[in-house]
């Protein structure tokens, strides 16, 4: 991975994902499906929201991605670089398997997993950190610092 230089001042906010699919992303997926676009570009915390989708539980795409790993909720499990979001326009513009139809999709890259997930609360949208968070995360992530 590479070591990442960041701007000063406001640089970083939290991404709430319900499990299973907050999970996936630490293991291959790189699109995440929200139903608006989001202006905001550069390092997102990762945060797992205190609820199961149970029923993802039986695509076999994440459940091959998860297997074998647990699945925090209620914190904060690792970090990536939203570098893009557009409104889906097909499967010959977005090739991912985890695109959805219909909605837009953010691009994430070099995600990277916590050693040990950080309890905290997240939002619906995009939110930020407060400094103290961030801290427990550069403890464990120092690349990211700036």
């Amino acid at each position: 991975m590479s070591t990442a230089t960041l701007p000063e001042g406001d640089w970083i906010r939290g991404i709430t994902i319900r499990q299973p699919w907050a999970t996936c992303i630490l293991a291959t997926k790189r699109v995440e499906n929200r139903p608006a676009a989001w202006p905001w570009r550069g390092w997102l915390l990762l945060h797992s929201g205190k609820r199961l989708d149970r029923p993802a539980l039986r695509d076999p795409l994440v459940a091959t991605a998860i297997r074998g790993r647990e699945l925090h909720l209620g914190a904060v499990i690792g970090a990536a670089l939203l570098v893009d979001c557009h409104p889906d326009r097909g499967p010959e513009h977005c090739t991912s398997a985890w695109a959805q139809r219909g909605v837009h999709h953010l691009i994430l890259h070099d995600v990277r997993e916590l050693p040990l997930p950080v309890p905290a609360t997240g939002a619906l949208s995009a939110w930020k950190p407060t400094q103290h968070l961030v801290d427990q995360v550069l403890q464990q992530l120092p690349d990211l610092q700036r």
